[in-house]
């Protein structure tokens, strides 16, 4: 009784997290029926309905709220463990999740491909997400972050890089418009800027401060965006140096900046930072790290 009540209260908690059943039933595996009878049966169970039904999906109400609660919390808990459980032994097999922020994967991609020549029988999961894994709860191996330095006690945290950036525009772009001589010239040209208006990038901070709001034209979600934005010549925008450097069409408009710089920081959890895995996979991206256009 209780295996099958849990197994009703995971599709549940996959359904009020995706909202549908089909993106349930892809998570778990199942098919849509066997979600729908999964609900149903719950229901029934706990005498209350969990979810409000309607066109685009599945809404839970309150009771469905309360116990969906317990469930994520049980779910990620269960998660930690497994995650643990899998890196305690003193080989280099299985899985390695690792997670990063956005905008990274090019110089990570070389990593990862060392970093498996060297240990085949290592699987790897990569997330590159703005969205802060948690680490304690075993969603994760590893961490990239930038910014401030995490502060969790249970994390161990090491400087990785620093990254440069600086302002480009592509080849033609800079045939057509020229490029700005100092701030009295940016009203007269086109800027590339984040939609999120309160991104923490140091560089976006100086454009909020530097460069008028209306000359700020085009404005990406993603920071991998950029690069294809500056190539289609649709204004001046900053990326990586590392990146940068892929591309000849792009002219460096503005060199890098100290105050544009931003840490990269490693991040791993106390019961799983001294595994084997883990130091393998380190020892790689720390050497690699040390060839990136950084500080």
């Amino acid at each position: 009784m209780l295996v099958d009540t849990w197994g009703e209260i995971r599709t549940a908690y996959q359904v009020a997290r995706l909202g549908t059943v089909s993106g349930a039933a892809e998570v778990l595996g199942v098919h849509h029926a066997t979600v729908i009878r999964h609900i149903d049966a719950l229901e029934k169970r706990l005498g209350t309905k969990l979810f409000q039904r309607h066109a685009r999906g599945y809404t839970p109400t309150e009771a469905g709220r309360d116990l969906l609660s317990t469930a994520q919390r049980t779910e990620e808990q269960f998660g930690q463990l497994v995650s643990r459980i899998k890196g305690q032994g003193e080989t280099v097999t299985g899985e390695l999740v690792v997670t990063s922020i956005t905008g990274i994967a090019p110089v990570l991609s070389p990593v990862f491909a060392e970093f498996q020549a060297l240990h085949p029988d290592v699987a790897i999961r990569f997330y590159s997400d703005m969205r802060l894994f948690r680490l304690d709860y075993g969603e994760a191996h590893v961490a990239i972050r930038a910014g401030a330095a995490p502060q969790d006690g249970d994390y161990v945290v090491q400087p990785l890089a620093r990254v440069q950036a600086a302002l480009y525009a592509s080849t033609a772009y800079v045939q057509a418009h020229g490029v700005p001589k100092g701030p009295q010239d940016f009203p007269q040209h086109r800027f590339i800027g984040p939609v999120d208006a309160e991104n923490r990038a140091p560089f976006y901070r100086w454009l909020r401060e530097t460069v008028p709001d209306e000359a700020i034209t085009y404005r990406v979600s993603e920071p991998s965006s950029i690069a294809a934005a500056l190539q289609a010549g649709l204004g001046l925008g900053f990326v990586p140096v590392w990146e940068a450097e892929k591309h000849p069409d792009l002219v460096q408009v503005m060199p890098p900046r100290t105050e544009w710089e931003s840490p990269l920081w490693i991040v791993t959890h106390v019961d799983l930072h001294r595994t084997l895995k883990v130091q393998s996979f380190l020892t790689v991206l720390k050497r690699a790290a040390a060839s990136w256009s950084c500080a």
